[in-house]
């Protein structure tokens, strides 16, 4: 790490081949804190490469670790890489994590509620939501936005320049053979990146002057995927209150531990979420959550969304009981998914009425999926919409039982870590 440039080199070995990533925190210098915070990142960051053969071991080599973090990178490895590896009929739950130098860790405390936070930004309506429950208490607030050096998405700087917020910029370079998996016979597959960036901008926290890292992740990001030889797969593992808690518990017990990281929304539903989103109509042009906006060829990205996907699926949905038909129209550019009956096989997927698995995207949980169908059709403006009156007829006694967890949907629930001077903070559990 060079402290003076706030800039990171990570170097990872797999057999003969060499990899380097860069991670740079743009105008910033490393204090000690933000150096144990790329400590963490680098152990971190290694799926992108551990992913390429997937061995049966990592050796940590110098790397000073302590025992709880070494344990919380097994962990990170293992349930992170479990989407990884069951789509490459891999079992990883052997994995041995080795070497390593003795780390002797602070005795954990856990930070005092943040003053100045810093929210991960990605330009959807789980981010906005969170930033518009900040600003108001936070006036010294900012956006953190990671991207490649000299590639900016428009889907997040459109979203970002409503807020009307600063913005924390770092960048990552990942090495460019991995870009050539396919090419140069490497394996590959999703990596938990929601906790590399998690890292990432622990890391430009400490750098800038920040005590907390607020992010967007709902209480449904904690639900499997499916289920697999007994085992539970999530694709938003990182996204998950587990996630949560461990990546907590290791900054607690480091130099970068004065960071309060917290999910602000892990006790609310996506359908809680969607509500509160429809009541910002400044976003509503400016938002795009297609995941073809993200495409890391700048020549395959679209500048609009799909509309066919299952993330635009999933949008169109959670938003249709609280949104016009007319109004979701205008988001998606005249390609309302709602609105195409070839994509019903892609609803009932959401909606767990077919033999395919859901989806492995960051949607929602098929209750909430369910509630929002049967809040949508009872609206006026949905009378002629053939196919959501189809599904939901499909869904038969499915749809009364959704209807009756709507207010269990829209009020807060389950175990969270959310400071109760934090802005919007539910009573109930934490953990």
């Amino acid at each position: 790490m060079d402290a003076a440039t706030g800039h990171l080199e990570g170097r990872y070995e797999l057999g003969e081949w060499r990899f380097t990533e860069h991670v740079n925190l743009v105008d910033a210098q490393l204090n000690p804190s933000a150096v144990d915070a790329g400590r963490l990142l680098y152990l971190m960051a290694g799926v992108s490469y551990y992913k390429a053969a997937a061995p049966p071991a990592v050796d940590l080599g110098t790397t000073a670790v302590s025992g709880a973090e070494r344990q919380f990178l097994r962990t990170f490895y293992v349930e992170g890489l479990g989407e990884f590896a069951h789509r490459n009929g891999l079992d990883l739950t052997g994995i041995v994590v080795g070497g390593g130098t003795d780390r002797q860790g602070h005795p954990p405390a856990l930070p005092p509620p943040p003053r100045r936070p810093l929210i991960p930004f990605g330009g959807g309506i789980d981010s906005i939501v969170t930033v518009e429950l900040a600003r108001h208490n936070f006036p010294d607030a900012a956006l953190f936005i990671l991207s490649r050096r000299g590639d900016r998405f428009a889907a997040i700087e459109e979203a970002a320049a409503v807020t009307g917020l600063p913005v924390v910029r770092a960048e990552r370079e990942l090495d460019p053979q991995i870009l050539r998996s396919a090419e140069l016979g490497f394996r590959n597959g999703h990596i938990p990146i929601t906790g590399v960036l998690s890292a990432v901008a622990v890391m430009a926290a400490c750098a800038h002057g920040f005590d907390g890292v607020v992010m967007s992740n709902e209480r449904s990001a904690s639900s499997a995927t499916m289920d697999a030889g007994g085992r539970r797969l999530n694709h938003q593992w990182s996204k998950s209150l587990q996630f949560e808690d461990g990546f907590r518990a290791v900054l607690a017990a480091s130099d970068a531990g004065d960071v309060c990281y917290f999910s602000a929304l892990r006790p609310w539903s996506e359908l809680w979420i969607a509500q509160r989103f429809a009541e910002l109509p400044q976003y509503h042009r400016a938002f795009r959550s297609c995941n073809r906006a993200f495409a890391v060829d700048p020549s395959r990205r679209l500048d609009h969304w799909c509309g066919v996907c299952d993330k635009c699926c999933f949008i169109d949905l959670i938003l249709s009981p609280f949104l016009s038909a007319d109004a979701l129209q205008e988001v998606f550019g005249g390609r309302e998914p709602l609105a195409d009956p070839s994509l019903a096989p892609r609803f009932r997927t959401l909606l767990a009425m077919s033999v395919d698995p859901k989806p492995w995207e960051c949607v929602g949980d098929v209750d909430e999926c369910r509630a929002a169908a049967a809040l949508a059709v009872e609206r006026p403006d949905r009378s002629g919409c053939s196919l959501l009156h189809q599904l939901v007829d499909e869904m038969g006694a499915e749809a009364e039982a959704a209807r009756s967890l709507v207010p269990i949907l829209l009020a807060p629930q389950g175990d969270h870590h959310v400071p109760a001077g934090f802005a919007g903070a539910p009573g109930g559990a934490r953990v």
